[in-house]
């Protein structure tokens, strides 16, 4: 199965250049699970039509780079912004998977409708989640993330379509999936845990395979 994988943008000034890149780590996590990890530009005249002849099935939505339409944005990048929102488009007419992370669930729920807020004491620390009594199996064994975010979703500003799965314990939105399609936010980078977790592999087969998570 052929995943597109959105990219960041870095800035270098001494190059005049703008970068789109990724973690390597990525590349390891999806290989691992039988998946081809597609990177895809941020500079692209035509998302659509790249996404065809890529023949892309599903959608990961990756971190870094915070939404340019935030007052005092960190590293924003309008055309990353452009970018996947075309993304979103697509994948919601065709119906594909998509994975969320971190900004990329910050961006699902602001293209659906919902708002984000600022959250202090979440960028580079491990803090424990609750589950919601909605919660998809999938997310029955976690118990601690990983955090690298100034963003959040508190419950009032969650899209209308999108379900809760997870909290922080500040009771802001660590996980959600809609209520109809196969999208399925996280605010934790799967691809930074060492080694890499069991129920994110379990949730990735689940996203982009429809296997059940068994525990």
């Amino acid at each position: 199965m052929r995943i597109g994988i959105s990219q960041r943008v870095e800035v270098i000034p001494s190059y005049g250049e703008r970068r789109d890149c990724l973690d390597q780590q990525w590349f390891r996590f999806l290989e691992s699970l039988g998946y081809t990890p597609v990177p895809i530009p941020n500079s692209l005249s035509n998302v659509a039509e790249w996404l065809e002849s890529a023949g892309i099935e599903g959608l990961i939505l990756s971190g870094g780079n915070d939404l340019a339409h935030l007052p005092d944005a960190s590293n924003a990048s309008a055309e990353r912004d452009e970018t996947e929102k075309v993304l979103l488009t697509v994948a919601q007419q065709k119906e594909w998977p998509v994975l969320g992370v971190c900004r990329g669930l910050q961006m699902m729920n602001v293209w659906l409708g919902g708002k984000l807020t600022p959250v202090s004491g979440h960028a580079a620390v491990r803090h424990p989640v609750a589950l919601t009594g909605e919660a998809d199996p999938c997310f029955h064994p976690c118990r601690e993330v990983n955090s690298f975010h100034n963003w959040g979703i508190a419950p009032t500003g969650l899209a209308a379509d999108l379900t809760p799965q997870l909290l922080s314990p500040e009771g802001d939105i660590e996980a959600y999936v809609h209520n109809r399609l196969p999208w399925f936010g996280i605010m934790w980078h799967p691809e930074r845990e060492a080694p890499f977790a069991e129920h994110d592999k379990q949730l990735l087969k689940r996203i982009f395979r429809g296997t059940p998570c068994i525990h």
